[in-house]
């Protein structure tokens, strides 16, 4: 892949400047309106003229661009590849690294490069926008800007958040606890079930409590190999048998992400029951994950429940739908045994889930 490179003269460069990759992959954010009125990517060479404060914050800050800028809708297998590549193969050369990103699925790219990247130590901060950098009213200064900070920000020496993140209108946030909630406000994404990792006001409050301690002794693996033989089936009422059995019998598929109603529950009829069973026993990976936005999953607690458990249905307890899903295609690129990945699948890799 022939990545374009920008270097910015941001910062008289000495040995106490910090220095930050940004990873622009597409989205509003590096979006700008041209003569005709119309969206299109610009230049991020010129960065400084949309931002021309970025010039005086100390980092020194190196662009890597797609080739061809990505609608997020369109994120694949082979990006979320690549940008752990990048991050890999420049881990040593930066404080901290920014990736720019769409928000529609901003929450599935945090959570996956969480997994793909083991013993991180150092800050990845997903951002975006939900106008144009050019626009009047952009989110988007804002957002780069303090993830830049972040990205950036050292206690001891060592980085504050040494993990995958997503800053977005002043709140920094777990990358695989996110999820998109808005398509019209500046706070798109939340975090129901774990808390915010920072706070950006007039000064950034960092929650080190919920951050992820920095380890020196870790060093970075690139985990590469996935599988997206997989698929995410919500529950609604008036499912029926046809649906559940089209579904489980697609050529390939290895596993399934069941999103059910509430704290786990679904429909007790022999027919689901059956359905799923038969699933199981042939060898499909089913995790049960739950439709709301808050809480977990936990099979047994109502009758509705307790027949999952006893068909082989893995609880995901309070993963997100998001994090999951990328999860299982993570899991199953690295273990060839199902009985391995259904273990690991309740273990958390990154504190994605709270046993």
């Amino acid at each position: 892949m022939n990545y374009k490179i920008v270097r910015l003269n941001t910062a008289l460069r000495t040995s106490k400047t910090s220095s930050v990759l940004i990873i622009y992959t597409g989205g509003t954010l590096g979006m700008a309106y041209d003569d005709s009125g119309s969206l299109v990517p610009f230049n991020f060479g010129k960065i400084l003229e949309k931002i021309p404060i970025l010039s005086n914050m100390n980092i020194a800050i190196t662009v890597i661009s797609f080739p061809e800028p990505i609608d997020s809708s369109n994120v694949s297998m082979k990006h979320w590849t690549d940008m752990a590549y990048i991050i890999y193969e420049n881990y040593d050369s930066y404080d901290g690294f920014v990736v720019l990103h769409g928000t529609d699925t901003m929450a599935y790219s945090a959570s996956m490069l969480s997994y793909m990247l083991q013993g991180l130590n150092k800050p990845v901060i997903f951002t975006g926008a939900q106008l144009p950098i050019s626009a009047m009213r952009s989110d988007a200064r804002e957002n780069l800007m303090t993830s830049l900070e972040i990205a950036t920000a050292k206690i001891n020496g060592n980085p504050i958040v040494p993990e995958v993140c997503v800053f977005f209108n002043h709140i920094l946030i777990r990358g695989n606890r996110s999820k998109k909630v808005q398509s019209v406000h500046f706070d798109a994404f939340e975090s129901e079930n774990y808390p915010s990792l920072a706070e950006a006001g007039i000064v950034i409050d960092y929650n080190t409590a919920a951050i992820r301690p920095f380890e020196p002794n870790k060093e970075l693996v690139y985990k590469n190999r996935l599988d997206n033989r997989v698929m995410v089936l919500k529950l609604f009422p008036g499912i029926t048998s046809k649906i559940m059995d089209a579904c489980f019998d697609i050529p390939g598929l290895r596993g399934v992400v069941l999103e059910t109603y509430g704290s786990g529950n679904s429909p007790s009829e022999a027919w689901f029951m059956n359905s799923l069973s038969r699933a199981v026993k042939k060898g499909l990976i089913i995790l049960n994950v739950s439709q709301c936005n808050g809480g977990r999953v936990i099979q047994g607690r109502y009758e509705t429940s307790k027949e999952l458990l006893s068909v082989g249905v893995i609880s995901g307890a309070d993963i997100t739908t998001e994090a999951a899903i990328t999860k299982l295609m993570f899991l199953l690129g690295q273990y060839s045994s199902t009985d391995e990945v259904k273990k690991q699948l309740m273990i958390p890799i990154a504190g994605e889930m709270t046993t």
